[in-house]
């Protein structure tokens, strides 16, 4: 990572919430209470965000995608920003109901809404009726709203990164329900028991929230960027040839004879390399 402890503390990650705010669970996190408010300990903070980037740059490495969610005011437009500018799927509006658990309806949703994009571009909007032109933009508007970030979602992701655990629990609910698993910056009224890869933090600061997905930003791009290297030639196995036989590798070999008669030759019954083995049986 390109940062260090200090600069969380210059970020004011370390700034948690009120006592009467807080959550049981994020005790392991927490440095100190002073004044009424829960200071964060920065040291397991950038520990677990080291680990969250890498586990990010491998998924991304490996073919999926990461869906960054955060609606909020102060993580919303850095979300997206960060989103568009590494061509991974977002949602930063509102999370609509069902994204995951019910994709498959979601999907057709998302199909329809592309149709009448086409047809807005082609201008085929142009030559329908005003009245059902007019109700096919008004439904443009709102699937807009919703399917913005996730139009290019054609499978399901393989992350999810989270600002505020606790505004967009439904959206990590689902990712928990199937398995996905989910990245988030946490704060101290938050359970840290439900993500696979909790980032303790201030999740109400633009500047907090801003170190955080530049991090995670440039573990996407390094994922991308291995994932866009050509994969290494395996070298080939090259067998030794076997040694030809020689006069010295020959297996001796005895010739048994059945003769009726002294002096008188037949034809061999068998060949042994053993002379033991021809004896009559």
């Amino acid at each position: 990572m390109n940062i260090t402890i200090k600069d969380l503390l210059d970020a004011g990650v370390h700034f948690g919430h009120q006592l009467r705010r807080f959550n049981p669970k994020s005790k392991k996190f927490v440095f100190d209470n002073r004044h009424g408010i829960s200071v964060i300990d920065l040291e397991k903070t950038y520990a677990r965000l080291e680990e969250a980037a890498k586990f990010v740059e491998e998924t991304v490495a490996g073919g999926k995608k990461v869906l960054l969610v955060g609606t909020k005011r102060q993580a919303k437009d850095l979300l997206k920003e960060a989103a568009i500018s590494s061509n991974m799927p977002y949602a930063t509006t509102r999370w609509l109901g069902g994204t995951l658990t019910n994709f498959v309806t979601v999907r057709r949703s998302i199909d329809k809404y592309k149709q009448y994009l086409k047809w807005e571009g082609d201008g085929t909007l142009e030559k329908m009726h005003n009245k059902e032109s007019s109700a096919i933009r008004r439904e443009m508007a709102r699937m807009n709203r919703n399917f913005e970030g996730i139009l290019e979602l054609d499978e399901m992701p393989g992350a999810l990164f989270v600002v505020d655990t606790k505004t967009e629990e439904i959206a990590v609910a689902e990712a928990n329900r199937l398995k996905i698993p989910v990245v988030a910056l946490v704060d101290t009224n938050s359970d840290p028991s439900k993500l696979l890869h909790p980032i303790p933090g201030n999740d109400d600061s633009i500047k907090s929230i801003r170190v955080i997905v530049e991090v995670i930003l440039d573990a996407i791009q390094a994922g991308l960027a291995q994932r866009a290297q050509p994969e290494a030639i395996q070298p080939r196995t090259v067998r030794p040839v076997a040694e030809p036989t020689t006069v010295e590798n020959q297996v001796p070999v005895t010739a048994i004879w059945n003769s009726d008669e002294e002096g008188e030759e037949s034809v061999p019954e068998s060949y042994s390399s053993d002379d033991s083995e021809g004896e009559d049986k």
